[in-house]
């Protein structure tokens, strides 16, 4: 009643026989349900994906992503402040000296691209260093959630949630919650190995030229013990920065 449509209809609906359903009729939902701006983004990407559902899509595997050398040289500017690229599948394509520091336990891991979700779920060391590991899991899945609904055919992401899903079992209860959630700026409390515990503000920009890719960047409060914890770690890594350069002169 609240939506303005029968139980009939809306029961069509819940089963996926979407096909034809306007714009009206779903935002009606949305306002019945009291859906938030990235729930209505998600039911509206679930309708996109089972409105094509009889033109069958294969799974796809991505093209390689890149971060642009303008967007490089942008991050490596930001040299105060940890700065990174990231793909919507948590992929770290790209950091400046500061952010490599912050994510030093993530690029302890061999693999590449860093991923913020298989360090949260399958590395024990996440749960000390995430400062709330319960709250960052929950944003890191509901962030994936979401992105599944954009790309139900991105074979990174599917190969992805399928290793998480077998190997975690805290991630395949979080995923079966369906939680979806926008996360384009807050605080992250951090306990670095190093210099102990940060709280840090982020924001999450979208790089509208480059579809999928967000800048992310961290700052502290002034005068805080977070920002002198930021000094600490900006000393650490120029020192970091000096021994690769000269281990690299060594090898020449």
């Amino acid at each position: 009643m609240l939506a303005g449509i029968s139980v009939e209809y809306y029961t069509r609906l819940e089963r996926g026989n979407v096909r034809g359903a306007s714009e009206e009729v779903l935002n009606g939902i949305v306002r019945a349900l009291r859906l938030d701006e990235a729930e209505r983004e998600h039911l509206f990407d679930l309708v996109r994906t089972a409105s094509a559902g009889a033109i069958r899509q294969s799974r796809r595997t991505p093209a390689p992503e890149r971060v642009r050398p303008s967007v490089k040289r942008l991050v490596d500017a930001m040299a105060t402040v940890p700065a990174l690229v990231r793909n919507r599948r948590s992929d770290i394509l790209y950091a400046n000296p500061m952010a490599e520091a912050l994510y030093s336990e993530l690029y302890r891991s061999p693999i590449r691209p860093v991923n913020s979700a298989r360090f949260a779920f399958l590395d024990p060391r996440a749960r000390q260093f995430y400062g709330d590991w319960e709250a960052s899991a929950h944003d890191i899945v509901a962030a994936l959630r979401g992105e599944a609904g954009r790309s139900p055919y991105d074979l990174g992401l599917s190969d992805l949630i399928g290793e998480l899903s077998t190997r975690s079992e805290e991630f395949r209860q979080l995923w079966a919650g369906h939680d979806v959630r926008f996360h384009r700026s807050g605080t992250k409390v951090l306990h670095h190995p190093l210099v102990g515990d940060l709280a840090l503000s982020y924001e999450v920009l979208e790089l509208p030229a480059d579809p999928g890719l967000e800048l992310v960047t961290y700052s502290a409060e002034p005068g805080s013990q977070s920002e002198r914890a930021l000094g600490q770690l900006a000393g650490w890594s120029s020192t970091r920065e000096k021994y690769a350069a000269a281990e690299v002169a060594e090898d020449r």
